[in-house]
């Protein structure tokens, strides 16, 4: 049978629930089991589709095309395993399920209530997702902070679940945090024990509690709270503030946290693999010690928010440290960017990201960035709206149309290079209505493109609504650029490039590939795109770079 571990938090959020989660997925996949997981969260929003990037960070889009919370993304890239849309889902879809049940007279005039139709749809979201992707073991973590009204249907539900399932089935495991106080110099234990007691007042005794904080936690203290709180001294653990979130499963592999976790499930400790994970560490550690940084531009609209372009980032360190360099990605507001303010902003760095994103504001601040680094010669990664930049860019200043535009942001502009999907005409609604998920793409012989992925159709995820308008194909492929990726039924333009003797490395994609970066297996152009601005800071040729040798774990 499947066995579920249930991941709650206590005292503040943003407590790392997801990596403690996600390290753990990691730990029982190296010990040969077949992990899967889930994000529950308690709030009203459908999915996190049409959510501000400054309230909540990026939207991560899964293979199915689901729009999904972000930790989704650390799932993905710690245990590595493609996610669906059912590891995601919120009160808003659960209420909407039920609310079309009751409509369509399925529940035969009966009284729907919170107990037991919400508890018992939440249940069955456990049940089908091991169901669907047969795993071992499903971890599921529960958004939001014990003691928030919001998630109480949860928190019944998953305390229902360990009678559904069996004792032997579910394991609770609790994150808190363990705040510092200067003024007396030591970790205070009284919120755990608090948070901790309102989980058990809800019917909920954790079997294993992770102690959260940026000091150390001695021994005295781990044996206080399984004290109070009621559990074995060796199921507390610690996991305090890590240089890197990469590291967080080997800290917790060292206390044997995965031990104490199949022993609660009744699953055989076998025997653990973590040499690949150990290495890529040794890697990060190796290019952390140089310091020449390459510098990366991410010129984007939400930079006041880093985790608005988390996948991008770990996707550029990913890359990075596989060459064993240390890259310093700096967020550029694009609003702060002009013509004439360029140079001094980007004038010292080897690449430009433009990633995704919606909205006119800060629009020409991209369109300037895409041309500094396409005169300059810096290699530049467009992704979704940073190909869009780049055509609108490039037909302006090398094609000759001038008040060349995307009529998301100028309906009736002169050329628009860039237009609404003959698909999404009449779509009206905002969520879950876009292009989204993994689509093919064939890639061109003889192109940066196809050399980065070294085979002719790859697919890649989307979301997006607009689109290069063909109608300006041939006029645009005349001025030099070049369209390197298409559709199979080549109508629409997925990747755009410029050749090498006008440009060292100059790549956009329609598509969001950031997604697909795992730490151990960095995304294709991704690795090409570090390559590049790794040879231009080193002065050296791009095929001259390659990893130096780290040190084995």
């Amino acid at each position: 049978m499947t066995k579920h571990v249930f991941v709650t938090g206590g005292v503040v959020s943003s407590l790392g629930k997801g990596i403690t989660a996600a390290s753990l997925g990691r730990l029982l996949k190296s010990r040969g089991y077949r992990v899967t997981m889930q994000k529950a969260d308690p709030y009203l929003n459908v999915d996190p589709g049409t959510m501000s990037p400054f309230q909540h960070g990026e939207v991560f889009v899964t293979e199915d095309g689901y729009e999904s919370d972000l930790d989704l993304g650390h799932y993905e890239r710690f245990i590595d395993e493609n996610l669906t849309r059912d590891s995601n889902f919120t009160t808003g879809a659960i209420y909407k399920s039920l609310i079309a049940r009751e409509r369509r007279g399925d529940f035969l005039g009966g009284t729907v209530q919170v107990i037991p139709h919400v508890t018992n749809a939440i249940k069955d979201r456990f049940r089908r997702i091991g169901e669907q992707t047969n795993s071992d073991v499903v971890i599921t973590e529960l958004g939001g902070t014990i003691g928030d009204i919001e998630s109480q249907p949860f928190v019944e539900a998953i305390r229902q679940y360990r009678k559904d399932a069996g004792p032997k089935n579910v394991c609770y495991i609790h994150v808190s945090l363990l705040p510092y106080i200067a003024a007396a110099h030591e970790v205070k234990t009284k919120p755990t024990q608090h948070s901790v007691k309102e989980l058990r007042s809800l019917g909920i005794q954790p079997d294993i509690i992770v102690l959260r904080s940026d000091h150390h936690i001695d021994d005295v203290i781990r044996g206080k709270i399984a004290s109070f709180c009621d559990v074995e001294p060796d199921c507390v653990f610690t996991n305090e503030d890590c240089a890197s979130i990469y590291e967080v499963p080997r800290f917790l592999a060292d206390q044997d946290f995965d031990v104490r976790v199949c022993e609660r499930l009744g699953l055989e400790p076998r025997r653990r693999d973590m040499s690949a994970w150990d290495s890529y560490l040794s890697k990060q550690t190796h290019a952390n010690r140089h310091a020449d940084e390459v510098r990366i531009a991410v010129v984007g609209k939400y930079t006041q928010l880093p985790d608005a372009y988390l996948s991008v980032i770990e996707a550029l360190h990913h890359a990075s440290i596989f060459f064993d360099r240390h890259v310093d990605v700096r967020l550029v507001d694009g609003e702060n960017l002009s013509e004439d303010s360029v140079e001094e902003v980007l004038g010292d760095v080897s690449g430009v990201v433009v990633p995704g994103g919606f909205g006119v504001r800060g629009l020409e601040g991209k369109i300037s960035a895409a041309r500094f680094a396409r005169e300059r010669g810096i290699a530049y990664l467009g992704l979704c709206l940073g190909m869009q930049v780049a055509v609108c860019e490039f037909a302006r200043n090398v094609a000759g149309l001038i008040g060349a535009n995307s009529t998301e942001f100028e309906p009736d502009c002169t050329h628009p290079v860039i237009d609404l999907m003959s698909s999404q005409e009449e779509v009206t609604e905002k969520g879950g209505t876009m292009r989204l998920g993994a689509y093919p793409c064939k890639l061109a012989r003889d192109t940066l493109a196809r050399e980065a992925y070294g085979e002719e159709l790859v697919y890649e995820r989307h979301r997006h609504r607009y689109e290069f308008n063909n109608a300006y194909r041939d006029d645009l492929e005349r001025a030099g650029l070049i369209i390197s990726g298409v559709s199979p039924d080549d109508r629409l333009v997925e990747m755009i490039e410029l050749s090498g003797d006008a440009h060292p490395w100059f790549v956009a994609t329609q598509a969001h590939p950031e997604f697909k970066s795992r730490p151990t297996k960095p995304q294709p152009l991704f690795r090409e795109f570090a390559r590049a601005a790794i040879a231009a800071h080193e002065g050296i040729s791009r095929c001259d770079v390659s990893p130096r040798n780290a040190p084995e774990p």
